[in-house]
């Protein structure tokens, strides 16, 4: 069985833009893109434990509490 790559949702969104716009040049925000992936994974972090304490009877209701959707 081939074993999937794994991606989070910056590293696939960034691979998206590269292969659609190959003239972009990536340089000029590696900065941004950086915190973009600290962000997400200091978010994945907060689920986590979030979800280890959490009173919430499924997903969605603590995805809508947490991030107001």
């Amino acid at each position: 069985m081939e074993r999937m790559e794994k991606r989070t949702a910056v590293e696939w969104l960034v691979e998206e833009i590269k292969s659609k716009y190959s003239d972009i040049d990536f340089y000029h925000i590696k900065k941004e893109i950086e915190q973009a992936k600290v962000m997400e994974k200091e978010q994945h972090e907060k689920s986590y434990k979030q979800g280890l304490q959490s009173n919430f009877q499924n997903f969605e209701l603590y995805y809508n509490k947490t991030y107001n959707k």
